[in-house]
């Protein structure tokens, strides 16, 4: 199968295995029916699979069942895990920290960790209009991040933050309903 899948989603599902160190497991660990985190890894390995199947282009019938298999294995996953995490929408090194209600519309960049119970959605009415957000993003334990709205690279959003708003400026601290600048995200405990 690797000899088969293209340089890019290789780089994207080892860019999300480092970025996952903490809850990656392999072997019999992975079996292991207590480590919950087993489940998201296997989440954002299929999530990858799909994006791969889905944007190559194959008439031949075995390819066409394993796209299939993905596509029904990604969306069991899905519901398993309450996301609702379309394909496409995140870069490589994609950190999901806990299973639960993720919504994400939008283009996310890379290495951005993601939290429970966030919402990434659209502007009321305007199916178009989703929020940018740039690479090396923390998004906080219930966020709301929603409309036309660009989140510069290396901010942080804290917990229950409501952001309506772009903020441009990189390394900033998002806080508050409705949020607000709050900080500077200090560059020597970053990651």
């Amino acid at each position: 199968m690797k000899e088969m899948m293209n340089k890019k989603y290789l780089q994207y599902i080892e860019e999300d295995k480092k970025a996952s160190s903490g809850y990656y497991c392999s072997g019999w660990q992975s079996l292991n029916p207590y480590n919950i985190d087993t489940e998201i890894w296997k989440f954002q390995k299929t999530l990858r699979m799909c994006e791969y199947f889905f944007s190559t282009k194959s008439k031949s019938p075995f390819f066409q069942l394993k796209k299939l298999w993905y596509a029904w294995r990604f969306k069991k996953l899905s519901i398993q895990l309450g996301f609702t995490i379309p394909p496409y929408v995140f870069g490589p090194g994609l950190r999901i920290l806990h299973r639960g209600t993720i919504i994400v519309n939008g283009q996310i960049g890379s290495n951005c960790i993601i939290s429970p119970d966030v919402v990434i959605g659209t502007k009321a009415g305007f199916i178009s209009m989703v929020p940018t957000i740039g690479d090396h993003v923390y998004i906080g334990p219930g966020a709301k991040i929603y409309g036309n709205i660009v989140i510069a690279d290396g901010c942080a959003i804290g917990a229950n933050a409501v952001v309506n708003k772009s903020f441009p400026e990189p390394d900033t601290i998002i806080a508050g309903i409705p949020a607000k600048a709050i900080g500077k995200v200090n560059r020597s405990l970053k990651h």
